[in-house]
């Protein structure tokens, strides 16, 4: 009874290590980018779909997947039997129309020696004429049918209308082509875009020439462009619209995928210097500094990286004191050298 009587017996003071050497401000809101962020694709400005007007069986390819072609360069053939045979009857005929023309054209000269010598009547030398105007038209149209027939010959050889590199093949050896059929895709190196979507919220904000920056992870390459277009449709269903955003570099290739990542205007936003976020494990945090200069290592939300540090989303309030130098040193539940934080 008499040890209940005691009292609680004094707390013992928490031994906690020192921190010294290190920096410690005060977070204030400043202004920062607004910065959207979003998903795209690397197209090409320039991409050719070879086809063909005959129809017939692939009988070679002469390029694969992968292979830069020239502009006029073959790319495969169509079994020809067909075109051949008809290219060989009209020339035929315009052989035969040929010799009908320098016949007619023969007897119209005598005829007219003789017409001269007022040896016939005109009726006859107007037959003779008629004649001769007859057998030069069929030789032209015989000439014509020849060179149709020809022509269509050479649509059984498919050559690149274009030069760049082949990306697509549709078709392999033995398939049957038909008009207009995609065969190819031939895309031109040089110019490229990335097509992205864009939250409908920020349709009055994004304009063509406003800074964008692309970053391409599977390619190794972050890229400065400018959007170029934006289109005025929205879609929906996913609610957004497509802006265009040009690039220039030799190493780019339709189908990459790209984070691009649009300014939109400004916004009040708490940051920290980017050296004072500190990684443990999966935990995002910084060692903040409370009145006593007690350092905690506090949890936070980080947003963008911008010119004035990293953005906090939470975790952080206005006036909150952290460490940005030292880091090192720091120390969880430790205190800051002489008692209070500066």
């Amino acid at each position: 009874l008499m040890a209940g009587c005691q009292g609680d017996p004094p707390e013992e003071a928490v031994q906690r290590p020192v921190v010294d050497q290190v920096v410690v401000e005060k977070i204030t809101p400043s202004a920062v980018d607004e910065i959207y962020e979003t998903t795209g694709t690397v197209k090409s400005e320039r991409t050719s779909v070879v086809a063909t007007r005959a129809m017939g069986v692939v009988t070679s390819l002469k390029v694969r997947e992968g292979d830069v072609v020239r502009a006029g360069q073959l790319l495969l053939t169509l079994d020809d039997r067909d075109a051949a045979q008809r290219l060989q009857a009209a020339g035929m005929a315009l052989e035969s129309a040929k010799q009908q023309k320098m016949l007619t054209e023969a007897t119209w000269q005598r005829y007219k020696n003789l017409y001269a010598e007022k040896a016939l009547s005109r009726q006859e030398m107007d037959q003779i004429e008629t004649q001769k105007k007859i057998a030069a038209a069929e030789y032209e149209r015989a000439a014509a049918m020849e060179e149709e027939a020809r022509t269509h010959r050479s649509f059984t050889l498919v050559t690149a209308p274009v030069s760049g590199r082949v990306m697509h093949k549709h078709i392999d050896v033995g398939s049957m082509a038909a008009p207009g059929m995609p065969l190819l895709s031939i895309e031109q190196e040089g110019d490229y875009f990335v097509e992205a979507a864009v939250d409908e919220r920020w349709k009055g904000k994004v304009k063509p020439g406003s800074p964008a920056r692309v970053s391409l992870e599977s390619a190794g390459l972050e890229e400065q462009g400018f959007i170029r277009q934006v289109l005025p449709a929205v879609d929906p269903l996913s609610r957004t619209f497509i802006v265009k955003i040009g690039l220039k570099n030799e190493r780019l290739r339709s189908g990459l995928f790209a984070r691009v990542r649009i300014f939109v205007g400004q916004k009040e936003a708490l940051t920290v210097p980017e050296k004072a976020i500190v990684m443990k494990g999966q935990l995002t945090g910084v060692y903040a500094v409370d009145d006593q200069g007690v350092v905690t290592y506090r949890l936070v939300r980080a947003g963008m990286t911008t010119a004035a540090g990293v953005e906090v989303i939470s975790g952080l309030s206005p006036g909150d004191r952290v460490i940005t130098g030292g880091i090192e040193r720091a120390r969880d539940g430790g205190r800051i050298s002489g008692g209070k934080a500066p």
